[in-house]
Parts: C-alpha cells; structure tokens; sequence
C-alpha cells in the first residue's frame, strides 16, 4: 500500500519534535565538510543560476545543463551577452528551456541592476530574484551561505508530514512551520538528517517502517497500527 502523507489536523508536540530531531540526528549522517552549493557549483551565482535550473529536473540533467551552459558564461554580464538560443541550447537537458532561458536573463538583469552584482545571502533577497522560490532560496543559503535553514524538497516534505512535523500541503507551508518547531540546534543539519531519512527508510512506496528510529512516534506508523 502506498504511504500517504499526514496533512491532516494533527502534528506531534512540541517535545516529540524534538524527540524525533534528536533521533535522526543520531541515526542519519549530517553536513559533510565536502557540502557544496547546489549541484557542487563552487560560487553563489553559479549556485543559484543551479538551482534554478533544476525545477522539474533530475540532478543528472541537471548537471548537464549547468556545466555546458557554465562552460559559456559564468558571470551575468556574460550570460546576458549570450543569445537566447545558445542559452537555451545548453540547457536543454533540463526541460523548460525557453521559460529557463527567460528567467536566467531576467536573474541576470536583476543582479546587475539591483544587487551590485552579488547574489543576495537572506532569503528575501534571493527569492526577489526572478525564478528563485522559497525552496530554492533556502538551498542557497544553507549550502552556500552556511545559514542554519531546513531547505525542504521532496523528500523533506514527505517525511516531515507523514512523521508529523508538520502538517502543511505545499513544501512551502512545510518550510514555514519547520523553521518555526524545530529546535534550533537542528536547524543547521536537519535538512540532511531528514533528506537522507526520506531516501533510506521513509521512502516513498513501502517505507521502512520496521527499520525506522522514530516508529513510535510517528503519526502515520500510528495510523497503519490501527488500521
């Protein structure tokens, strides 16, 4: 049976959140000294220009896209020198490259003309840029600014509401509530306690809720329980 997530009224306490952080600050590795910007881009325009370009993509298109489009251009004036067809050629491995190309040049344009060049280091101004949501801009700064964020994507949105985190519908409204109940000594590594969690034990289909360190607690194991 597919696991559904727990977006339903109900959240654990406020204990239990930390119970749970606790756990899989335990059981699951954290930030590694070898952590990169996304898809291991070694500077913040390079980062988010990534991070943009991964909406929709998998990472090994992804890295694709990046490094042949990195390979003629790694500077917004650079990048707006460039015509819009060779933009979009290079970044065709990860999908919606017309739109992607769009919004590159607009993220250039916005560097240049209202951040002096720099990629903005707070989540307000990375998600003023345009193409960068929240998810995106919190990424960012956790991997490339060493802010203390839970970045939430898909796997961090599943398991914070099927544990019972958060009870939020939208990775978004996961991100907001995540930053208000977790604990603030796991805000630096949880984003990587609870991704590796979704990929290695509450994975998508068939979690493996026999192998999992925080079963008890969890308000979905609670439910299959009784059912």
């Amino acid at each position: 049976m597919a696991a559904s997530q727990g977006t339903g009224a109900n959240r654990l306490d406020e204990g239990e959140v930390e119970i749970v952080f606790r756990r899989l600050s335990e059981a699951m590795p954290g930030r590694t000294p070898t952590a990169k910007g996304p898809k291991d881009q070694p500077d913040p325009f390079r980062s988010v220009v990534s991070c943009l370009l991964s909406a929709q993509s998998r990472d090994t298109n992804t890295r694709k896209a990046a490094d042949a489009l990195f390979a003629l251009a790694q500077t917004p004036d650079a990048m707006l020198a460039l015509e819009d067809e060779a933009i979009a050629a290079a970044i065709k491995p990860c999908g919606l490259y017309n739109t992607k190309t769009r919004s590159l040049k607009k993220l250039c344009t916005a560097l240049i003309d209202t951040h002096e060049r720099t990629v903005p280091a707070t989540r307000e101004g990375l998600m003023s840029l345009p193409g960068i949501g929240r998810k995106c801009a919190d990424i960012v700064m956790s991997f490339t600014f060493g802010a203390d964020v839970i970045a939430v994507d898909t796997h961090v949105h599943r398991v914070a509401n099927r544990i019972g985190l958060t009870n939020a519908k939208t990775a978004d409204e996961t991100a907001k509530q995540l930053e208000k109940r977790a604990p603030g000594w796991a805000l630096h590594d949880g984003h990587f306690w609870l991704i590796q969690f979704g990929k290695r034990i509450c994975v998508s289909r068939r979690p493996k809720c026999e192998a999992c360190p925080v079963s008890d607690l969890c308000l979905y194991y609670r439910t299959m329980s009784v059912d």
